[in-house]
């Protein structure tokens, strides 16, 4: 991203995730992204932004898939999803406005160097969402996970569950499901490694309250 060109980001990520471990968290992914379903239309077009390898964006159903990201990932995508490299805040002139049923985040505002960045981002999402579109966003808690959120060099906002509420508001956003507690904080962290643990977990909320440090935010334009 243009506001991070000071933090090398291949070689973070290279660092930070080995091969074994991105298969490991593909494996993951397709349970989060099956529980994730109910927030996505399978006929919609649906926008990852910050993709990554496409970890939701390759596990999600949706009529026609699109995924953007600061680096080229496009070799990690299968072929089936548009890719745009680009930088988030720019992705208003990058893509068609309005086209867009679904656009989704993960674990990505938090690497935006201001909270006005923050809302600067969700507003340029509110631009490439068609009206009534949805924004579905799963952003570590700062106030579940504590100085912990610190771990990642890249990091640099810190929200909360009701902070980011109130930043999709402020881009024209209304909450239509916010869970505070929803998903550990990284895959280092506790959480379930096989697919059948993780799809036992999602199916039991009541565990949430123990490990979910990651909070679930899906908003309707308005």
């Amino acid at each position: 991203m243009r506001l991070r060109d000071d933090l090398n980001l291949k070689e973070i990520y290279a660092l930070r995730f080995g091969e074994e471990e991105a298969q490991r968290k593909d494996a993951i992914w397709k349970e989060i992204a099956s529980h994730l379903q109910r927030y996505v239309d399978p006929a919609s077009t649906v926008l990852d932004i910050a993709c990554d390898r496409g970890d939701f964006i390759r596990n999600i159903r949706a009529r026609e898939k699109w995924a953007t990201d600061l680096r080229d990932v496009s070799s990690y995508l299968p072929a089936d999803v548009h890719f745009v490299q680009g930088d988030g805040l720019e992705l208003a002139d990058l893509l068609p406005n309005g086209q867009f049923d679904v656009v989704f985040m993960s674990n990505y505002l938090e690497h935006l160097p201001t909270n006005n960045a923050v809302i600067d981002q969700l507003r340029v999402a509110r631009l490439l969402l068609r009206s009534g579109g949805r924004l579905v966003i799963l952003q570590p808690n700062i106030r579940l996970v504590g100085a912990r959120y610190w771990d990642f060099i890249d990091h640099s906002v810190a929200l909360t569950e009701r902070s980011l509420v109130e930043a999709a508001e402020l881009a024209s956003f209304r909450p239509r499901t916010v869970i505070a507690r929803f998903l550990p904080y990284t895959t280092k962290s506790r959480f379930p490694q096989s697919p059948l643990l993780v799809r036992a977990y999602l199916a039991i909320p009541f565990a949430w309250r123990w490990l979910g440090k990651q909070t679930l935010y899906a908003g309707d334009a308005v």
